[in-house]
């Protein structure tokens, strides 16, 4: 499945070391470009065994993937760990990883049977006729995937050897669209190609039909969370389904060069400000219909294939849990305190009030201004801003949280001119304050009591006097490396604090 070039997105580091960082140059203008980093993408797939023998082992060839030792792949099947070397065919080159068995005698994947249920599950246990398998490697448009199992080879004793056609499973890439306006938030698109391609030039290849579910989360997910039996992490319900059905067939490279656009899929998710990750659950199914006998392109019996009519959906055939990880840019605008008041951009994107949220290009220069209600005072800012101005410039870049806090004097706090030279005025102390927390990289931080959950909650009011712990958590693979704001002074991934006034902190990750 070669990859054709497409619109891509501003990048500005690695997700992982061992995962490289999807870059593609931007073609938005500047004024409409809200960005979006993608960080890396990880795959785990289900995958049956249809090739009527026993398998041993499975193999992945990835090109435009520089060979590296170090890239993550599923290692919980009988198979044990991956084997990563790089590879070359005399054409293409690029990394293979591939799963062996030490003993087809003992360890093998039955073939399943045409029209059957499975027995068990497809995590290396029993003979259900089906595996599962995944690396975290970032592909391109340029990428080219051939999935395939190895079989025992026919003239060499103990040898395995490919079984072809490849096996039939959606690996997509990803770039962030060009926005449609100002203010719209940045879009993720995925992309794959047909997964089977055409054994004769002139043909199409086999179809599937596919559907797919989707859904976002508010912190990166791992290689090892996409599994089928994970449903915290991967969509499966029908309320998360993006499409029902699709016909994915693969185009003949000469021909009417795929009039219904069978060949690739792309589907888009518009990105929220919590989201640091797109996950999806791709599901292919055999297609059982009519094919024309000259071209080999699928007939079916509502001509537009919108749908299996009967009789031409097959068996299962793979499913694909596949996530983006990606960070959007966005300014966002919370309020603490016991009073009331507002914030507004300059640009007019925020206005908070109503709208407290907006995308932007990274690197943008942000002015809020905050005004206090009548019968508030403004008392301060936290998190992206501090101080006490009620003007504050931003520099975004990622998820950026300014908290202005507004208070409500307590009554009969003030004071007049009096008698005996007493002096006049008085302040009204708060009786609750906010706590804002960032991010150096991704992680998360949660607060105890409640209210703080970083990655998607980042901000929270408390009253006065109490004492707030805060936990950061790395992700897996990674380091915590300190605080800075007002958990500085803090040697360990927990810290507390007493809220005397609106405090920010910052837990520092690894890359």
């Amino acid at each position: 499945m070669m990859y054709s070039s497409l619109p891509g997105t501003w990048c500005r580091q690695p997700w992982l070391a061992a995962v490289a960082a999807v870059c593609l140059g931007a073609a938005a203008p500047a004024a409409l470009a809200q960005t979006a980093t993608i960080y890396g993408q990880v795959g785990n797939f289900d995958i049956v065994n249809n090739t009527g023998v026993d398998a041993c082992g499975f193999e992945m060839l990835i090109t435009g993937i520089t060979h590296n030792p170090a890239l993550y792949s599923y290692s919980y099947t009988r198979y044990g760990a991956a084997r990563v070397e790089p590879y070359s065919d005399g054409v293409a080159s690029g990394t293979r990883v591939v799963w062996q068995s030490p003993n087809c005698a003992t360890t093998r994947t039955v073939p399943h049977a045409p029209n059957t249920p499975f027995a068990g599950t497809c995590y290396g246990t029993g003979d259900s006729g089906c595996e599962h398998f995944g690396v975290g490697a970032a592909l391109t448009a340029s990428s080219r995937v051939t999935a395939r199992w190895l079989v025992k080879s026919p003239v060499t004793p103990g040898a395995y050897v490919p079984r072809d056609p490849p096996s039939a499973v959606p690996m997509p890439y990803y770039y962030v669209a060009p926005p449609a306006a100002v203010g719209a938030a940045p879009v993720v698109v995925d992309v794959f190609e047909a997964p089977q391609p055409p054994e004769v030039p002139a043909q199409y290849g086999n179809a599937q039909w596919m559907k797919t579910f989707v859904r976002q989360m508010p912190r990166q997910v791992t290689l090892d969370e996409l599994i089928t039996t994970n449903p915290l992490v991967v969509p499966m319900d029908a309320t998360q389904l993006e499409f029902n059905w699709q016909l994915v067939q693969a185009d003949p490279t000469t021909g009417d060069g795929g009039r219904r656009n069978r060949g690739r899929h792309q589907g888009g998710s518009t990105l929220d400000p919590a989201t640091r990750a797109v996950v999806r659950r791709y599901e292919l199914y055999a297609y059982n219909g009519r094919y024309d006998p000259v071209t080999h392109e699928a007939l079916c019996a509502d001509v537009l294939c919108n749908a299996p009519g009967a009789g031409e959906l097959g068996d299962f055939v793979s499913a694909q849990m596949a996530a983006v990880n990606v960070q959007g840019d966005f300014l966002t605008v919370a309020k603490a305190g016991t009073g009331g008041g507002n914030v507004d951009s300059a640009d007019k994107r925020i206005a908070c009030g109503n709208k407290c949220t907006s995308p932007y290009t990274a690197g943008s220069a942000v002015t809020v201004t905050a005004k206090a209600n009548s019968g508030s005072t403004f008392a301060g800012w936290s998190g992206a801003c501090s101080g006490t101005a009620l003007t504050c410039t931003v520099s975004v870049n990622g998820a950026n949280l300014a908290t202005a806090t507004f208070n409500t004097p307590v009554a009969g706090a003030g004071g007049g001119g009096g008698g005996g030279g007493g002096s006049g005025g008085g302040s009204a102390t708060p009786s609750s304050y906010a706590l804002s927390v960032t991010l150096g990289n991704p992680g998360t931080v949660t607060s105890a009591p409640a209210g703080i959950h970083c990655g998607a909650t980042c901000s929270a009011s408390y009253a006065a006097s109490t004492v707030v712990t805060l936990t950061a958590t790395p992700l897996p693979g990674l380091a915590f490396t300190g605080w800075s704001g007002a958990c500085s002074t803090a040697l360990t991934p927990v810290c507390t604090v007493t809220m005397a006034k609106a405090l920010s902190v910052k837990a520092n990750f690894s890359k």
